[in-house]
């Protein structure tokens, strides 16, 4: 749909958004009305460079040849039939997905909040069931984001934020360690602990990645003291990192990993995985979703994955990640710049973020802000080098008029 289609202009837009519309983003002035590749084009044609690719959602760039193809011909043939059913989409998706990452079992739901819902669920079930009434409790990192939900808003670790401001009392059961400090984790587990649960790279928290002796440390952790190691992967999978999944290129298994955004190519959906110790945790009636599964989601997510995967898209963003990180070092006011794979963090001496943000977005580039002085840069995988010299032009001119 565009504004045209309804005889709207941009100001009509924006009115009935103030008119109707809660306000919690910040939106940038125009009408996102098309996507291609790796471009947004708005409502008067001009084409912005999407290093925000729908917040790591996009892998693929935008309206994929392969990922609409599969949801127009599967809104064709089923749009929606429930769990009670088998559908194609879903099993093919399962055995792909499960085959891929080494895991054994999966369970789809529609976004990465749920995802991380469900695995919190499933880990406080296993240890009840295992070890008694009490073994419930989860420790996560600080300056970790596992979503919105009340569990999951209270497994994140960012007390007093604005994010956590007045949704209190938090669900019980969660405690919080230092990222990348492997005592500070021991000291918070005592004997109710039944999880650990990190983020291989924290996103929100401003882009920041596990050293590979901490997960490790955390592995052997969790094994000593019959805990579940659990990840979430819902920003650092399928690619994102220079693998898969994150956990594979540390050489670290989870007993549990959550996934959700690049997997459905633009599409709701997310799952969680487990390891075969886990499989009888969940039976009939132990968790339900209408929508989880969605055949054309799992469509989607099929074509989405499949593309990852043969056109080696985790290899290109190894290669191009390393490349723009090495030019980002370039840029003015730098304090540093961090990230795996084409998840990358640009650290300022400022707090400059936001309005590196908003600028370079006038300028024709978009990203995000994740702190006050740390950009994000998260773009399809499937970017060139050429559109990294571009973004790089463009942050350039924009840092140069800040610092």
């Amino acid at each position: 749909m565009k504004a045209n289609d309804f005889g709207k202009t941009k100001e009509d837009i924006k009115e009935l958004y103030n008119t109707y519309f809660y306000e919690t983003f910040k939106r940038f002035d125009f009408v996102a009305e098309t996507g291609s590749g790796s471009y947004i084009i708005d409502e008067d044609g001009k084409e912005y460079l999407d290093f925000m690719a729908g917040i790591a959602v996009n892998s693929t760039g935008h309206c994929n040849k392969r990922v609409t193809e599969a949801i127009v011909n599967q809104c064709q043939e089923m749009m929606h039939a429930s769990n009670y059913f088998y559908t194609v989409p879903q099993v093919m998706l399962a055995e792909l997905i499960c085959k891929n990452i080494g895991m054994e079992k999966i369970y789809f739901q529609n976004s990465g909040a749920e995802a991380n819902e469900v695995m919190i669920k499933l880990a406080r079930k296993y240890g009840k069931d295992n070890f008694g009434p009490n073994r419930y409790k989860i420790v996560t990192a600080l300056n970790s984001f596992h979503g919105r939900t009340l569990a999951t808003l209270a497994a994140t670790g960012q007390p007093d934020s604005a994010i956590q401001k007045n949704y209190d009392p938090f669900i019980p059961g969660f405690s919080y360690a230092e990222y990348n400090n492997l005592e500070s984790f021991e000291a918070a587990c005592d004997e109710d602990t039944i999880a650990i649960m990190v983020e291989p790279v924290q996103g929100e928290g401003g882009v920041i990645p596990a050293t590979e002796e901490f997960l490790k440390g955390l592995r052997k952790l969790c094994d000593e003291k019959n805990m579940l190691l659990l990840f979430d992967e819902v920003q650092t999978g399928w690619g994102r990192t220079g693998s898969l999944m994150a956990y594979m290129d540390y050489g670290v298994k989870p007993d549990c990993v959550s996934m959700a955004k690049a997997m459905g190519g633009g599409m709701p959906i997310g799952a969680m995985c487990t390891s075969e110790k886990l499989a009888l945790t969940f039976g009939p009636g132990a968790h339900g979703s209408t929508y989880a599964g969605n055949p054309v989601c799992c469509a989607a997510s099929y074509a989405q994955i499949s593309e990852i995967i043969e056109e080696k898209l985790s290899d290109n963003s190894k290669k191009l990640g390393a490349y723009l990180k090495d030019k980002l070092t370039n840029l003015p006011g730098v304090k540093e710049v961090r990230g795996r794979g084409l998840m990358i963090g640009v650290e300022f001496t400022k707090d400059i973020a936001n309005d590196v943000k908003y600028n370079s977005a006038d300028e024709g580039l978009l990203i995000t802000a994740v702190r006050p002085s740390v950009i994000r840069l998260v773009p399809p995988l499937n970017i060139t080098e050429k559109e990294c010299d571009k973004a790089f032009d463009i942050l350039n001119s924009v840092v140069s008029k800040l610092v």
